[in-house]
């Protein structure tokens, strides 16, 4: 079910991606020579950010689906969901000082020499590689993703939960692309505040699946067999359990 809720999170929470990258979309080369063409070059740009959200939740699907075969695939779900609410909870200020974000610093500094040469072109294969390295900024929206995606415990879920969370931020950067100025910093403000609740549910909602309740959907029975590594859910009730 947490899977499904990547898209609702990459939507609701979308209008982070106004504040931070909207100037970046609004300074995207347009020098094409129709509405139909510019709103594919804007098309090809975000799905370039997408492949790169994809690649993020392939390598962390690695990881996580590496620590599911081991039988910990509840204790990964609890310290996903717990590592959210601890970056959701706490301001940035304080994160900053906990996990220095210099490497990141550098990184950046990379991608922005290589936006240099980028922003001087309006070819299509240009605006793909922008997205692509927009996908790599430091975001703490993403990391939050990320994390959720991990809870996953397979790599084709982690793929897919973040396939689904960057399309959800797609409607409101074309929006942006188009007229970013029409929205309001108010309207801004207003869902932003409310990304802190959606990341809270969100954690949640991993922690319950995690903790194995027997809480139909929500936080079903899961068994772990030794030999194999495969787990067994249970949904509904013990005679629709199903192996995963």
């Amino acid at each position: 079910m947490e899977i499904w809720t990547a898209f609702l999170f990459g939507l609701l929470g979308s209008f982070h991606c106004v504040g931070m990258c909207g100037p970046i979309v609004l300074a995207l080369p347009s020098q094409q020579p129709t509405k139909l063409t510019y709103f594919l070059s804007r098309i090809v740009y975000n799905f370039g950010r997408v492949i790169t959200y994809s690649l993020m939740g392939i390598i962390i699907g690695f990881i996580g689906q590496s620590i599911s075969l081991a039988g910990y695939q509840n204790y990964l779900s609890v310290s996903m969901g717990i590592l959210i609410l601890i970056m959701v909870l706490i301001p940035t200020g304080y994160l900053n000082k906990i996990f220095p974000f210099v490497p990141f610093d550098k990184f950046t500094s990379i991608i922005k020499k290589y936006w240099g040469k980028l922003f001087g072109k309006s070819k299509i294969s240009s605006l793909f590689l922008i997205g692509i390295l927009n996908g790599f900024l430091p975001c703490g929206f993403v990391y939050i993703a990320l994390a959720g995606a991990a809870s996953t415990g397979s790599i084709f879920n982690s793929w897919l939960y973040m396939v689904l969370f960057g399309i959800g931020t797609i409607p409101i950067m074309l929006v942006t692309s188009f007229a970013g100025k029409l929205i309001s910093s108010n309207l801004k403000s207003t869902f932003n505040k409310l990304i802190p609740i959606g990341g809270v549910v969100l954690a949640v909602l991993i922690i319950l699946r995690g903790l194995s309740l027997g809480i139909p959907y929500i936080s079903p029975k899961i068994s772990v067999e030794k030999s194999t590594g495969e787990q067994k859910v249970e949904c509904c009730h013990p005679a629709d359990s199903t192996k995963k």
